[in-house]
This record gives C-alpha cells, sequence and structure tokens, in this order.
C-alpha cells in the first residue's frame, strides 16, 4: 500500500516528498522562465567554483519542458553508447599502450557533462562556464587568437592567451617528457616540441591544441592558482560544442603528473553537490574540504584498465524491503578483463544496469507499486510508466536502496521519488535503463541534491542526501 510505502522511509523523511504533477508541471514554468544572465555567481574561496545544470543554460532553445528532457535523453543515450565503446576497446580508455613519438593524430573518447562550473580564466579573469566530466582527466578550453572557423561560437567572451600576462606553453624533448605519452591523446611534436593533443567525442565533436598553463583567480581571497589545460585551437569536428561551454574540466581521479583538476590540485578531497534537473540554484565544487557529514560511504575502486572513473563496491540493492536477487559477486570485478562493477559519471543522466539484472529490477519494481496505473504503453527511453492521478491525488512510489560493501544504514544510499522515477508527458516513468553491459553506471538522477565527497586517500565515497538545493 501506499501508506507503506511512506512508512519505508521514514527514516529518511527528507527524502520522500509527495510527487503531484500539479507542483512538478509549477516548478518546470519557474524553471523554464529563469533568466541564466542573471544567475547569482557569488565570490568564492580558493578551489571552490560555483556549479549549475547545463539545461539552465540550454532552455531557451526548446518550446517545453518536455522537449528540453528529449535533448537530455539523447544525451544520456549518447554517453552510454561512447562508454560502451570504451569498455569494449581492446585497450582501454587509456588506450594503454605507448605511443611513438611523432606529430599525428589519434583519437580517444571521453565524452562530455550533465554540469557546468563558472571559472575565471589568465590575469584578465575572463569568466567562462566548463562542462564537468568525472570521466576525463584533461582540462581545456577554447583559446584565442582563433583562426578562421576554427573554434566555435560561445555566449562567453573568449580566452585569449596572448592577453594574459601568466600564460606560458608546456613544452618537451623527444623523449616525451612532461607529455602524457601513456595517453595516446597526447604527444610531443617533435616539430616544435610542444606538448600537443588531439580529442574526438563520442558525439564526434573534436578538439586539438597544445598543453599550456595560466592562471585561474578565486574572488574571496584574490587568490590566482596556475593550472595546465589544453589551449584548444581547433574544434572543427562534425559536430561543434555548446555554445554555453567554453570547453570541458576533467574531474577525473588523480593519478601522478595527470592533467584531470584533482590530479593538479593535489590533496585527497573533491566534494561536489550537484542541483535538481529542475533548479536554477547554483551548488559547489570544492576541494581539499567537504562540508558535508559523509553520512552513507561506499568503497573507490581503482580499476588499471580506466584509472580515471570512479568504480564503487555496489553490494545489494532492495526495492523497498525487497532484495533484488543476485550474487554479490555480480558487481565484482572479474580481473582477467576488469568488467562488472558500478562507477559514477557526470555525464550520464539515468542510471544503467546489466540487462538480465535490469529485468529483475523492474520486475520487482512493478510488483511493489500499488494503486497507481501503469501506462499500456510507455515513453521512450523507458519501458515502465504510470499515469498521474486525474485529481490531483499526490503518489508514492516504491524507494531503491543501494548498499555498498554491507547491508547497514552507513552503507545505504536511499532513492525516493523524483531520484526513481521521472515526470515526462503526463507519465512518471521509472528512470533506470537496462544495457547490454556487465557495467552499471550510477546517473546523475539518482544523484540530484546529493552531495558527493571523493576521498581518493581512504577510498571512499560518501553520499549525503538533500546536501544542496
Amino acid at each position: 500500500m501506499i501508506f507503506s510505502n511512506l512508512l519505508l522511509v521514514l527514516e529518511n523523511a527528507n527524502s520522500l516528498s509527495p510527487l503531484n504533477s500539479t507542483y512538478i508541471m509549477q516548478a518546470r514554468k519557474r524553471f523554464m522562465s529563469l533568466d541564466p544572465t542573471k544567475l547569482p555567481d557569488p565570490p568564492m574561496p580558493s578551489y571552490t567554483f560555483t556549479v549549475y545544470h547545463r539545461d539552465v543554460f540550454e532552455k531557451s532553445k526548446f518550446k517545453d519542458y518536455d522537449s528540453l528532457l528529449e535533448n537530455r535523453f539523447s544525451r544520456c543515450h549518447a554517453r552510454a553508447s561512447y562508454l560502451a565503446s570504451i569498455f569494449e576497446s581492446k585497450n582501454g580508455a587509456q588506450g594503454g599502450e605507448m605511443r611513438e613519438l611523432v606529430p599525428k593524430t589519434t583519437d580517444v573518447f571521453y565524452g562530455s557533462g550533465e554540469y557546468v562550473a563558472s571559472f575565471l580564466l589568465g590575469t584578465q579573469m575572463i569568466k567562462n562556464y566548463l562542462l564537468l566530466d568525472t570521466g576525463s582527466d584533461l582540462v581545456w578550453w577554447q583559446c584565442g587568437p582563433c583562426e578562421a572557423n576554427k573554434c566555435y561560437k560561445q555566449d562567453q567572451p573568449l580566452y585569449d592567451s596572448t592577453q594574459s600576462k601568466a600564460f606560458r606553453i608546456i613544452g618537451c624533448d623527444r623523449h616525451g617528457k612532461r607529455c602524457r605519452i601513456v595517453n595516446p591523446a597526447y604527444y610531443c611534436n617533435l616539430e616544435n616540441f610542444e606538448c600537443r593533443y588531439d580529442m574526438q567525442y563520442g558525439d564526434n565533436s573534436q578538439t586539438k591544441g597544445f598543453i599550456a598553463d595560466d592562471v585561474i583567480t578565486f574572488l574571496v581571497e584574490h587568490w590566482p592558482v596556475r593550472i595546465r589545460f589544453g589551449c584548444s585551437k581547433d574544434q572543427t569536428g562534425e559536430l561543434n560544442f555548446s555554445s554555453f561551454a567554453s570547453g570541458i574540466v576533467g574531474l577525473g581521479r588523480d593519478v601522478p603528473q595527470g592533467y584531470s583538476l584533482p590530479s593538479q590540485f593535489g590533496g585527497n578531497i573533491m566534494s561536489l553537490c550537484l542541483p535538481s534537473f529542475n533548479s536554477g540554484k547554483g551548488s559547489v565544487l570544492s576541494f581539499h574540504i567537504s562540508k558535508w557529514p559523509r553520512a552513507t560511504s561506499a568503497k573507490l575502486l581503482f580499476n588499471y584498465r580506466y584509472p580515471s572513473y570512479y568504480f564503487i563496491n555496489l553490494y545489494k540493492v532492495f526495492i523497498n524491503d525487497r532484495e533484488v536477487p543476485v550474487s554479490p559477486s555480480w558487481w565484482n570485478f572479474k580481473q582477467h578483463m576488469m568488467s562488472g562493477g558500478i562507477f559514477v559519471d557526470t555525464g550520464t543522466s539515468y542510471t544503467y544496469f546489466p540487462r538480465d539484472f535490469y529485468t529483475v529490477f523492474r520486475y520487482i519494481f512493478r510488483a511493489e507499486v500499488q494503486d497507481i496505473p501503469i501506462a499500456e504503453i510507455p515513453v521512450q527511453p523507458f519501458d515502465t510508466c504510470y499515469k498521474e492521478d486525474p485529481n490531483g491525488r499526490d503518489l508514492y512510489f516504491p524507494v531503491v536502496k543501494l548498499y555498498f560493501g554491507s547491508v547497514n544504514s552507513s552503507t545505504m544510499l536511499l532513492l525516493a521519488q523524483e531520484r526513481v522515477v521521472v515526470h515526462y508527458r503526463g507519465l512518471y516513468c521509472l528512470a533506470f535503463v537496462g544495457w547490454d553491459s556487465e557495467r552499471s553506471i550510477l546517473g546523475m538522477n539518482q544523484l540530484q541534491g546529493v552531495g558527493l565527497t571523493f576521498d581518493t586517500l581512504a577510498n571512499t565515497l560518501s553520499f549525503d542526501i538533500d546536501a544542496c538545493d
């Protein structure tokens, strides 16, 4: 019964508010009317950035919120397809083999993200929004002066390296020192001894340039921090990047001499709170500290084939109090091929499970739904949808409990309501997807409003429900 579902989540009442279509439509109307040019961008202390969902900036392209959702679904599908291509690759995400030091190009697929952060670039402190990507190990942005038709049009002022007094090009020698030659995206150009890179993303967008460094500035202490970045000179792939963002910030796991932001900032703490999809509020990305209590934690699992990714130790899944039956070994890495496991990805909107597991998961979810009529014809890309109540009655859906490592309260991430279902074209649809891969992806619909603390010293990823919004 609906009442029994309510009792299940009294232990975490903030996670359960009734789903009411009228309230949801009003919230979405407010979101669609938001003026992105008037977003607050408060001065941030050192190593802290303001974060927004990308739809805040792209919503003006769509006639209504459902059209915006359809675009998000398409991005999610493209992201999952690109990740599947990496997992099926013989050499893995990082290429695996040493690259010859010759000035030729190599395509590497990384994809993009669902959230952006605000940066002040160079000594001129040019404000740009950059996409966040936990699956990438490079920070790059468009770098003027641009040649004709080489840079895409962006909404913010273009960073010009010739105007920054702190800009420097990173050089290399014939042995590739100071270039990450273990990754085939980077190489030493022997004509001018510059570290170069060439990346093609899953949607066939592409960026090329050289590695440089410059300062970014935090306004509270007026503190400039020098970082290495890709000075992007050529973005002429088959598909242009979106104009609202000037580049991509790799938030991949820190590795020695890496180009990701965690690698460059050092320390072991990265905290990130992701605003909900309907929110126009800003949140925070911060390094070295976390303000959240870190009530629920998963163990970070290192995968040598995908060293930038954040894999975690999912152990069991429950819907209400019913366990989705599967051996815990299902989630373990199979060492001979590094398959299995689940990882957290800021570029994927919805959670993906292996199809065999998802089929059982969906069956139990449907069995646990009470007094809400199922839609005979669901809407793509979902296969389980429920009808709105014609009288505007509040609805409560089953909760999903993810346990990491063991079954107890300190390892449980409880997902409820809008973290479980998405409202689309008058239906409430189960916001999980089955796919033909042995791996699982913990997507952002499930983590919206959740404070994430990545601690690579303790090897934990902590979840704090309703930490932002």
